[in-house]
């Protein structure tokens, strides 16, 4: 059992410390701040500004719907607060796709027309795969095997093959 928790650990180790977890790790931290700094300048600034609009103190409380329930009192349907919702989605959408998205794209079509650009090799410049090391070897030594049967075919003797030495 021991040894089968230590594996365990082992793999959750190898696991935690891949480069691409840390990543991920370091991008939400990064993502949950960027998202609390959006929120509170949709929050303070923008939707007040648009509650103005509505003569409300802000936007989350403008556009309320009262709506009778069936205890005889009243319920509040908040349609500011889901537009501000709505807003703040779409501010932090396009700030992540002008700031990072639209970057790395230009980015990765810059490094791919670079690489398109360089001349690729010619099959005189790749060095012998060693497939095609071994199969000139058999080749070689085919041709001085059978070189060696013609020399040796009229001579009398016992027939025998030798092989010169690599």
């Amino acid at each position: 059992m021991s040894d089968e928790k230590g594996g365990i650990l082992r793999g959750f180790r190898e696991f935690i410390l891949r480069g691409n977890v840390i990543d991920l790790a370091v991008a939400v931290v990064i993502g949950t701040a960027f998202t609390a700094i959006v929120t509170a300048i949709v929050t303070f600034i923008i939707t007040p500004l648009i509650g103005a609009i509505f003569n409300a103190e802000s936007l989350s409380t403008a556009l309320v719907v009262n709506i009778p329930t069936t205890s005889g009192g009243t319920a509040k349907i908040m349609f500011g607060a889901a537009l501000a919702a709505v807003l703040n989605f779409l501010i932090v959408a396009a700030v992540v796709y002008f700031a990072i998205v639209l970057p790395v794209n230009h980015f990765a079509k810059l490094a791919f027309a670079k690489q398109k650009a360089v001349p690729e090799a010619t099959p005189e410049h790749l060095p012998p795969t060693s497939e095609e090391l071994l199969t000139e070897i058999r080749d070689l030594l085919a041709a001085q095997a059978d070189s060696n049967l013609r020399s040796t075919a009229g001579k009398h003797g016992t027939g025998a093959i030798t092989l010169p030495k690599v």
